[in-house]
């Protein structure tokens, strides 16, 4: 899943950690890419992940586009008794998400390593 058309655009790669999809975005995020994201977080093999973390280290960017991705992942998640974590955000993408309060809904992590653990 790249966007390689313009530069600083959305890649993706899977990994899977124990029971937990690891899914590590870079780029930005914002309105183009909101669907790619979506589908990213929200589907595996057509069944939803019960566990993911998204590890944000490689984002540059984020709207609130993206914030409507994550919360739309997190309830999606939580329905199905999972849950979703945000890891490893740069400094710009966390204080975005203190602003809108996603901070007190999603858990946010320093590292990805933290984000796995209970």
């Amino acid at each position: 899943m790249h966007r390689e058309n313009r530069p600083g655009r959305l890649s993706i790669q899977h990994a899977v950690v124990g029971d937990v999809r690891v899914v590590t975005v870079h780029g930005e995020i914002d309105h183009d890419v909101k669907d790619v994201l979506s589908q990213a977080l929200l589907f595996e093999n057509g069944i939803t992940p019960l566990r993911i973390v998204a590890d944000l280290s490689g984002v540059t960017f984020m709207d609130s586009s993206g914030i409507n991705v994550f919360v739309a992942a997190y309830q999606r998640a939580s329905d199905a008794q999972g849950w979703l974590r945000i890891a490893a955000a740069q400094d710009s993408v966390v204080r975005l998400l203190q602003m809108v309060g996603i901070d007190e809904i999603i858990p946010c992590h320093r590292t990805v390593e933290q984000a796995l653990n209970p």
